[in-house]
């Protein structure tokens, strides 16, 4: 087990823990005081995730971080732990400029002040496409809780300091399921998006890492292959997972934002929409912006 702390003063922009993995970006994070998503701050408490992608090596790493007297803690069975926490976390990302340099906008500058500190996480490219396919029509803590059953019921268990953690499920695993299996943990209506998702990737017929590489746009088309995702989910997954910092998935909460405040950027397609608000919220960065808004709004904070 590796274990170290980072000050957070050397970090440009700050890091706030709380904010970063609870605002609706990632759902492959939970607490160890088990009280994710209810909005309230932890304290103490221990997040951890378990990282299984090529990163990882041949078994799956856990990786806990909590943030105490002004440093952010992690202990970790990777190898290169740091570098894991630092990737996972974004902490490189020099968010104190990113910020400066967005455009002179009063919701931009209202969100980016009620949420100092809050940074895009890069979550493992299949569990978050997996996470997002989930999302349709639900509140963020339904979603935690959904995706926690699927790393409980078919992730591989790992030990870790006399505790049991659970892997997100390979592709090969949830491929295996049934529809109703996962009806029963709630999935509903996206039970077989899941199983057929996770067949093509067990199967090799495509994988949302092999995104990464292409253009912005050209990534969303491509990721749209995968069944029960469209180009909200997409821009999720480009987002959130494969460093696409340009993009503004156009969930409820943009949409509401565009009608109420950006109402030239409303266009007749999801594509052109698209291209509109990123302008608007900056370009390079448009998903930063995406994210401190979305969480403004859902919120009300």
């Amino acid at each position: 087990m590796e274990t170290g702390t980072i000050p957070l003063a050397d970090l440009p922009g700050g890091l706030d823990l709380y904010l970063t993995l609870e605002s609706g970006q990632s759902y492959l994070w939970r607490r160890e005081d088990g009280k994710m998503y209810t909005g309230e701050r932890p304290g103490d408490a221990w997040y951890y995730t378990v990282v299984d992608d090529a990163s990882s090596g041949p078994e799956p790493d856990v990786v806990r971080v909590r943030t105490r007297d002004g440093r952010l803690e992690w202990e970790s069975t990777a190898d290169d732990a740091e570098a894991t926490v630092r990737r996972l976390l974004r902490l490189d990302d020099d968010l104190e400029a990113i910020v400066a340099a967005a455009p002179d906008d009063p919701l931009l500058t209202a969100a980016y002040e009620a949420h100092r500190g809050m940074r895009l996480v890069s979550d493992p490219a299949f569990g978050c496409l997996i996470s997002f396919i989930c999302s349709a029509q639900m509140r963020v803590s339904r979603i935690h809780s959904m995706v926690s059953a699927l790393s409980r019921e078919y992730g591989d268990p790992i030990e870790f300091d006399g505790r049991t953690y659970h892997a997100f499920p390979t592709p090969e695993r949830l491929a295996a399921a049934t529809e109703d299996e996962l009806r029963e943990l709630g999935l509903g209506y996206r039970a077989p998006y899941v199983v057929r998702t996770a067949e093509m990737v067990a199967d090799g017929e495509a994988h949302p890492e092999d995104a990464r590489d292409l253009e912005y746009e050209a990534a969303r088309d491509y990721l749209g292959r995968f069944v029960g995702v469209g180009d909200k989910v997409a821009d999720c997954v480009l987002l959130f997972s494969l460093g696409f910092d340009e993009a503004v998935p156009l969930d409820t909460w943009i949409r509401s934002a565009i009608e109420d405040y950006y109402p030239d950027c409303d266009r007749d397609s999801y594509a052109a929409t698209s291209r509109a608000i990123r302008e608007r919220f900056g370009g390079e960065y448009a998903g930063y912006a995406q994210t401190y808004v979305f969480h403004h709004l859902r919120t009300g904070e």
